[in-house]
């Protein structure tokens, strides 16, 4: 018989995700941001060259269209196409799936939490951001200041390097004494490498740090502002060492966007990696006409362990991988 059949989380852990639930339900009911739900199965997959999806075959009727089915690794596309047909503020709290994310802090199926609001750019939507997450940890009685700092500024004043200027040579001696390998490591590699290996093991438990405006390369889905340099309209929020929140002014330039998905699959392609199909349908409705918005995605289990002070995603979900 397997010894591994109760649950990996406490039950107390488990009444507060509900609790959590409710609070995150009622934050959005107050604000008249309206919940749906949108398909975690589509045609298209995550183009992402860091991120894989999973995938699985249809084996039903289909008239014509692919029997091969992507599991969402967000629900970004479908709210974006809600927004463009003019639904308005709206959000989704569900499960998405990651492959090749299993470990002490990633499980391939996890809770995330994303919600857009019209009419708002990137740093006004950090407020509300900020808002939310000081209610999650209200409930298990604690506070955090925030503080907010523009990346290029993080990594000139904590790693004496500029983000925008500074050789890959000059990135790879910010690291010191961390041993990381260099094959097929890309610039942006770099750098996202100092960000978890350097600069957020030294954030303060009891601090949420807005990370905005990122490098116009780390652009992902967000605008691009002109400037010397140029930066992306893109923010994270973190809670202690945590990222908890990623957020953007949205690209509505379709063509902008259908540039980009041809990059992504530019470098899947060199990786030797499965493409999947880019989202036309997000593409048409960017073509319609996305209003001026700004959106953001929470990671629900990565906020419960930053709430409980747990390195564990095991500690905070009801079954974990490895018990699935």
């Amino acid at each position: 018989m397997s010894a591994d059949w109760p649950p990996s989380a406490s039950f107390e852990t488990l009444r507060l995700r509900a609790a959590l639930n409710a609070r995150i339900r009622a934050f959005f009911e107050q604000r008249g941001v309206v919940e749906v739900e949108t398909p975690v199965l589509s045609v298209a997959g995550n183009t992402e060259p860091n991120i894989a999806s999973f995938a699985t075959e249809f084996s039903g009727r289909t008239d014509g269209a692919p029997r091969t089915r992507w599991l969402r690794t967000s629900p970004e596309y479908p709210l974006k196409r809600l927004v463009a047909a003019g639904f308005g503020d709206c959000y989704e709290l569900g499960r998405v799936f990651r492959d090749g994310e299993s470990g002490g802090r990633h499980n391939p199926e996890f809770t995330m939490l994303e919600w857009y609001r019209v009419g708002w750019d990137h740093r006004r939507l950090v407020a509300e951001v900020v808002e939310l997450v000081a209610e999650a940890l209200a409930l298990v009685g604690r506070q955090a200041a925030c503080t907010e700092i523009d990346y290029r500024t993080l990594y000139r004043e904590r790693l004496g390097v500029d983000p925008a200027s500074a050789s890959v040579d000059a990135l790879r001696g910010a690291f010191g004494d961390v041993n990381i390998d260099p094959d097929g490591l890309t610039r942006d590699d770099w750098l996202d490498l100092l960000m978890t290996h350097r600069l957020q093991p030294e954030f303060p438990t009891d601090q949420m740090l807005v990370v905005h405006d990122f490098p116009a390369s780390q652009c992902a889905l967000a605008r691009v502002r002109d400037g010397d340099p140029p930066v992306a309209e893109r923010f994270e929020l973190y809670l202690g060492a945590l990222e908890i929140a990623n957020g953007y002014h949205e690209l509505v330039d379709a063509a902008e966007q259908a540039a980009r998905f041809r990059r992504d699959a530019t470098v899947r392609e060199a990786r030797g990696a499965v493409v999947p199909p880019a989202d036309q349908r997000l593409l048409a409705a960017l073509e319609h006409g996305l209003p001026d918005c700004a959106g953001v995605a929470v990671g629900i289990d990565r906020l419960l362990m930053a709430m409980l002070g747990t390195s564990r995603i095991a500690d905070v979900v009801a079954f974990d991988f490895s018990r699935g």
